[in-house]
């Protein structure tokens, strides 16, 4: 009996499919959907910490001194770098509240409290990015399971029909190499968005430090002016 074009279908390969299969191919099917709803999230999410880091770099650089600039940042939205600046400046306010001397170690215990606000918004960053990247190097493998498992079920259909027509072959080929091309198409936008989304990360943790750099470098300069050694060892 001919193959008719209906038979190659997306449904009709789903439903003509062998159990194996059809959990192979709804599994890439829902990682690919997942995946596409993580990139989507995470292309607003990386380009809104871009835009909001260039606001509070101009804020920070506008003249205002830390003092005003801590009462104006603490009353907006929390961003990536400013999330650092508060936790930096509580640690100096605690630090330096209704003493007139620093203690010795002020600008050691403000790194590290930059250190840990930065360690969190990197991970409220990179959250997810794992899902990509563990889809983008398993989904072709998964897909060329379903479709040696297709293909054992084509070549057990030949021995049952004991005929090797194109119509008996074809459909379970074809099914076989569907999973395969269901796995392709879960993988490439997750290796390139994952990629595309850790270079963004580093770029991102990079101006982090070079703003932890740079407040370091600002307080240190007022310690000195209060005549306080900043603790570091020569």
């Amino acid at each position: 009996m001919p193959v008719s074009a209906a038979d190659f279908s997306f449904f009709s390969m789903f439903w003509q499919a062998h159990l194996v299969v059809k959990i192979v191919m709804l599994g890439l099917i829902c990682a690919s959907v997942w995946g596409w709803a993580i990139i989507i999230d995470k292309m607003f999410l990386f380009a809104r910490a871009r835009h909001q880091s260039d606001a509070f770099e101009r804020q920070f650089w506008s003249g205002l001194s830390l003092d005003q600039l801590y009462s104006v940042v603490s009353q907006q939205p929390p961003t990536h770098m400013s999330e650092m600046f508060l936790a930096a400046m509580k640690e100096w306010r605690r630090s330096t509240q209704n003493i007139r001397r620093p203690p010795l170690g002020v600008l050691q215990r403000i790194e590290r409290v930059m250190d840990i606000a930065q360690s969190r918004e990197m991970e409220r960053l990179e959250k997810r990015l794992l899902f990509l990247g563990t889809v983008g190097s398993t989904a072709p493998f998964i897909g060329l399971f379903g479709t040696v498992w297709g293909i054992m079920t084509s070549f057990q259909s030949i021995a049952v029909s004991k005929t090797t027509s194109l119509a008996v072959v074809a459909p379970g080929i074809a099914e076989a190499l569907f999973a395969t091309a269901l796995g392709l198409l879960a993988a490439i936008p997750a290796v390139i968005f994952y990629n595309k989304f850790m270079t963004e990360a580093g770029l991102i943790a990079r101006r982090l430090e070079a703003f932890s750099d740079e407040f370091l470098a600002i307080v240190s300069r007022q310690l000195e002016m209060k005549g306080v050694p900043d603790g570091r060892a020569a």
